[in-house]
């Protein structure tokens, strides 16, 4: 079985090179206990302040890969794009290149590379997370997967999934510029509560977007497949980011319009009778890779899923499993299935015992709610788990989600929880849908006047992502 967990060094804010040698060697560093084997080392040596090749590649000029796909949402009001922009109309061939990066520290290293922290020169207001792969360094199949990386990340755009601004080609090493998160990740920030457990509302937070980034994913044929607390990085504003794409693997996809028919009952002010049937005919968007098939075992043993274990083959479902893990993880501070060791672990995930909750955490608001969805993700039968048939699409729509306006999430103002450092801006909303009444009257007010259209028979619906046909049914009276 393969694994992949995150080693992070630290590197203290200096001039010093960060020289690599060619061989492996095993670190004498503090690691916390997921950590796996040390980073097999390249030859490449990039300096804090200078960015500048030490060793034989030092000569070798850096080539810029073109990405065949247009990404219009993530350079909408980007700074990075920006700074970007800036310093390649002024370089003589129009492309970025190494010698335009100024490394500023070692933020973190894993099974295939080093990530820095830098920024362009001449802009020190823009800064960004670059990933330094030594191809000499690893084996066919982990190039393999650098390569289905590099791949993935040049097709993404999306405001919870990271931006490739380059990919840089210099001698034998691979070089991804992406999106810097200042505030580390998600296994960070639950360390630091109470109890290791996040309140209710700040889990519907953060798992309603890791929902949406795994929906952009599914929709593009992509099984991410390493879904976890560490990948999931959280933004200067709050937001969150996936990262490491590298055990994903592509399927087709045939996405779909279904129609489904919802009945409703409430009141309209063109009758006289109070109480009315309504029949509302809605159009779903489905994108879902179902017929998705490997039989790779990969990932990490306390988020693999059961067909996975089985080595019979999986598909899409692993990713709704651990999204079941990780709703359990973040309200309880353990993962469901955990056991004394390794083994045990991984016998309770493929035995026929359900999903237990712990007692003394259910008085909550919404525990009844996360538990009830938990149980419907944690089913041992890819078949009639949640979200294996359609997706996100049948997610959402769990109570656990009620109140959760998808189109408008990335207004929502992020959690206030210890150790969340959250930069800023204006007119954000709580997740809950609360904010100022003030500001919540007069934004629903001018929102409201906008969409009116007596003659029209058409509505938004605030909690999917779909128009709907409303047709009134009024109800006779007895």
């Amino acid at each position: 079985m393969e694994q992949e967990d995150s080693i992070y060094y630290m590197a203290a804010d200096s001039d010093l090179d960060l020289s690599f040698t060619s061989i492996a060697t095993t670190t004498t560093a503090t690691t916390p206990s997921t950590a796996r084997s040390s980073l097999a080392r390249s030859s490449l040596t990039l300096s804090f302040n200078e960015s500048r090749l030490s060793t034989a590649s030092a000569t070798t000029p850096s080539t810029a890969v073109p990405s065949d796909h247009h990404r219009p949402h993530s350079r909408h009001n980007n700074p990075n794009w920006e700074a970007i922009k800036a310093v390649t109309t002024l370089s003589s061939d129009g492309a970025l290149h190494l010698r335009h990066l100024k490394l500023l520290r070692l933020v973190g290293a894993g099974d295939l590379g080093r990530v820095f922290l830098c920024r362009l020169r001449d802009y020190d207001h823009a800064n960004f997370a670059l990933k330094v792969v030594d191809r000499d360094a690893l084996t066919a199949k982990k190039l393999s997967h650098v390569q289905t990386e590099a791949q993935i990340l040049s097709s993404l755009d999306h405001p919870f999934l990271p931006t490739l601004y380059a990919h840089l080609e210099v001698s034998h090493y691979t070089c991804l510029l992406m999106d810097y998160c200042p505030n580390g990740d998600l296994h960070s920030l639950l360390r630091k509560q109470p109890s290791n457990r996040l309140p209710v509302q700040a889990v519907r937070f953060f798992v309603s977007e890791v929902l949406l980034a795994l929906e952009c994913l599914h929709a593009r044929g992509i099984v991410y497949r390493d879904l976890k607390p560490e990948n999931i990085l959280i933004r200067e504003d709050g937001h969150i980011m996936l990262s490491d794409f590298d055990l994903c693997f592509n399927s087709d996809i045939s996405p779909k319009l279904e129609k489904r028919t919802q009945i409703k009952v409430g009141s309209t002010r063109y009758s006289c009778f109070s109480d009315r049937q309504r029949e509302e005919q809605v159009t779903e968007f489905v994108a879902e890779p179902t017929t998705a098939f490997s039989r790779s075992c990969v990932g990490t043993h306390e988020y693999l899923a059961p067909e996975l274990l089985s080595g019979n083959g999986h598909g899409n479902g692993v990713d709704w499993w651990a999204f079941g893990v990780l709703i359990y993880e973040l309200l309880y501070g353990t993962t469901p299935f955990k056991g004394g060791s390794k083994e045990c672990t991984l016998r309770n995930i493929a035995s026929t015992r359900g999903v237990r909750f712990s007692e003394g955490q259910g008085d909550e608001n919404g525990m009844a709610e996360a538990r009830d969805l938990i149980e419907k993700l944690l089913v041992k039968d890819p078949r009639r788990r949640l979200g294996c048939a359609r997706g996100a699409t049948d997610i959402k729509r769990h109570p656990f989600f009620n109140g959760i306006k998808w189109p408008l999430i990335r207004t929502y103002r992020p959690p206030e929880v210890r150790g969340l450092a959250v930069k800023r801006s204006k007119s954000k909303a709580h997740v809950s849908g609360v904010s100022s009444p003030r500001r919540r009257r007069c934004f629903w007010k001018r929102l409201s006047n906008l969409m009116r259209i007596k003659s029209s028979k058409y509505s938004l619906n605030s909690n999917y992502n779909y128009y709907s046909y409303v047709n009134y049914n009024l109800r006779k009276c007895s």
